[in-house]
């Protein structure tokens, strides 16, 4: 039980970093690999604000949403609209956001220094529960419930609102969407927004869990964060928060029963196999090709 559910709540950290990633891909078709730069500087963000601005982590994780959905906006404006009219707009885009990714961390390191940061001692209160035999801690129940808020509010702005039916129809087909009056340039940085925002609540919550924020925390995590949108299927929202809990469990039950250093074997390994059985992934549409 304990091993369940602490893949549980890493998995929740994993979906709500890959539910980010997807939700740029699925609707805009574009692969923002700057997205890890983001989830390790609002980290280091919200360390900041706990450490020298005197906040709560209550109040830090607010501020840390806007700071990612600004750093959202400027990827989205520097990295993708300028791009939008070639050819290869698509692997341009990629290979913009990550050079644009390497700025931000360079930012970070002149700003940071390359030591590891940790929140001060005290910041969240060591409470813990016990749950049918197994120690929870309230910073592992605050991880999952925040993760799982934001992506039930994510779910419902998608499916019910205004500005989500702007997002499907821009998924769907860009220029008939334009045609009908939507506004896709200002549908495009809503979403690249939210998705930075998502991603930059999941640095906080990652550095929380393991009270370690590092440069590279968001390399270490952007490969789980491909790997749950491809178990998922790509662009299913619901499928994202699905393949990182398969992720999550897997890691954990790989470290308990096997060993740490069989972790990434295991975690990959099950990639590959449900790509086998399911190539569109667990929740994804099979495409059609027209010819």
């Amino acid at each position: 039980m304990q091993q369940l559910l602490n893949g549980i709540f890493i998995g929740s950290i994993y979906a709500l970093f890959a539910i980010g990633f997807t939700l740029v891909f699925g609707i805009l078709d574009r692969l923002n690999l700057a997205h890890p730069a983001v989830f390790a500087a609002s980290a280091f963000v919200g360390i900041e604000l706990v450490e020298r601005g005197g906040l709560s982590l209550w109040a830090a994780l607010p501020i840390v949403f806007v700071f990612g959905a600004v750093l959202g906006l400027l990827i989205e404006r520097l990295a993708f609209r300028p791009l939008k009219g070639r050819a290869d707009a698509h692997f341009a885009g990629l290979i913009s956001s990550i050079a644009l990714a390497g700025m931000l961390i360079a930012l970070l390191q002149w700003r940071y220094g390359p030591d590891t940061r940790r929140f001060p001692a005290g910041s969240f209160p060591d409470t813990r529960f016990e749950v049918a035999g197994a120690q929870v801690t309230l910073v592992q129940v605050v991880i999952l419930a925040v993760s799982l808020a934001l992506m039930v509010g994510l779910t419902y702005m998608v499916t019910r609102t205004r500005l989500g039916r702007g997002m499907r129809a821009v998924a769907e087909n860009p220029t008939a969407a334009r045609v009908l009056g939507v506004n896709v340039d200002r549908i495009t940085a809503v979403t690249f927004a939210i998705s930075s925002a998502l991603g930059a609540v999941a640095g906080v919550l990652f550095a929380i869990n393991v009270n370690t924020a590092q440069l590279g925390m968001g390399s270490a995590i952007e490969l789980k964060g491909l790997a749950v949108i491809i178990v998922g299927g790509m662009g299913s929202l619901p499928g994202a928060l699905i393949g990182g809990l398969v992720l999550g469990l897997a890691e954990v039950f790989a470290v308990q029963y096997i060993g740490s250093s069989w972790r990434d074997v295991i975690a990959f390994g099950l990639l590959f196999l449900i790509l086998l059985v399911r190539p569109q992934g667990l929740l994804g549409a099979r495409r059609v090709r027209e010819v």
